[in-house]
């Protein structure tokens, strides 16, 4: 008897929720790479980066998003208009909540949004190592009864706990289609885009109060020397002057201790020597400039400032 071959399927995922409930962390471990950057401060995901999972019955493309709040700052607001541009551009949504936090006011808001997305969304509860059995059952029957969600999946990013379940639940909801990016292919962002979000990440973890949201990375330079070395050559931008002091530090220990943890990451992510120069600049009230935002690669044409 002829068997017919599995259809392999294949289409995009966008990955929403509020800041910080751990959407890049489930990113870079369902594609088993880091791609976005990662930081316990709540916004540090500000463009939507694309990330590819390759399995044996198709591919999931992921898109994760910058965490949707209020502000009254320009980029903030940019950063969730991104985010829920995503509707309209995806197979699949999956919604993801704190389950230490559970649902909050933001949460509601977001949900009455995907009630008129077309698409199937998925509940994603994460950091489920960190409440007990009986918050858990709670968080899932509110979720159910809200009437959003065609499923609701418990996980833990971080320990990696309910991932498998998870893919299977998005490749079993997406369409047949083509292998949209090749084998060991696992995302689209160019290599600047990646070294800049090093830069930031480090900065993000090793500053406090409002240095970390008032940072901007551009790559200026990647050049390959004679002896296969990556000459890098960054700029920090910051709004104010005293923020500069803080990212410079006494001595430049702050930007040398930058550096250092960047280089070695930007080292075991791209397998080769690198020599990375890091420079800080201020440039007041960047986040409210339009021509800075598009300079620094935050300002989309179909933003509409309200």
């Amino acid at each position: 008897m002829k068997t017919t071959p599995t259809q392999f399927k294949s289409g995009y995922a966008a990955i929403l929720g509020r800041p910080n409930v751990g959407k890049s962390t489930l990113l870079n471990r369902l594609v088993m790479q880091k791609i976005a950057a990662m930081s316990r401060k709540p916004q540090t995901t500000r463009n939507k980066i694309l990330g590819v999972v390759h399995l044996p019955g198709g591919q999931i493309i992921l898109i994760d998003t910058p965490g949707i709040h209020d502000s009254s700052i320009r980029l903030n607001r940019m950063m969730v208009e991104a985010s829920l541009s995503t509707l309209k551009d995806v197979d699949l949504v999956l919604f993801m909540i704190d389950a230490e936090r559970g649902f909050l006011p933001e949460d509601q808001d977001i949900a009455e949004a995907l009630s008129r997305a077309e698409v199937p969304r998925l509940l994603i509860i994460n950091k489920i190592d960190r409440v007990a059995k009986p918050k858990l059952l709670g968080l899932i029957a509110e979720g159910d009864g809200k009437g959003v969600f065609s499923d609701i999946v418990p996980i833990s990013a971080l320990k990696s706990d309910g991932l498998d379940r998870l893919q299977e639940l998005v490749l079993s909801r997406l369409p047949e289609g083509p292998m949209y990016f090749p084998e060991g292919m696992v995302t689209d962002c160019p290599e600047e885009f990646l070294i800049s979000e090093i830069v930031r990440e480090k900065i993000m973890n090793l500053t406090h109060m409002e240095v970390p949201y008032s940072v901007a990375v551009v790559v200026d330079r990647v050049e390959e020397s004679e002896k296969g070395t990556w000459v890098i050559s960054v700029t920090v931008y910051t709004e104010k002057a005293s923020q500069k002091r803080i990212i410079i530090g006494e001595k430049g220990a702050m930007l040398k201790k930058v550096g250092t943890q960047a280089r070695k990451e930007i080292e075991k992510r791209f397998g080769t020597r690198v020599y990375l120069s890091l420079f800080v600049k201020v440039k007041t009230h960047w986040r409210e400039d339009e021509r800075s935002l598009k300079q620094f690669g935050y300002y989309h044409d179909s933003y509409q400032d309200r």
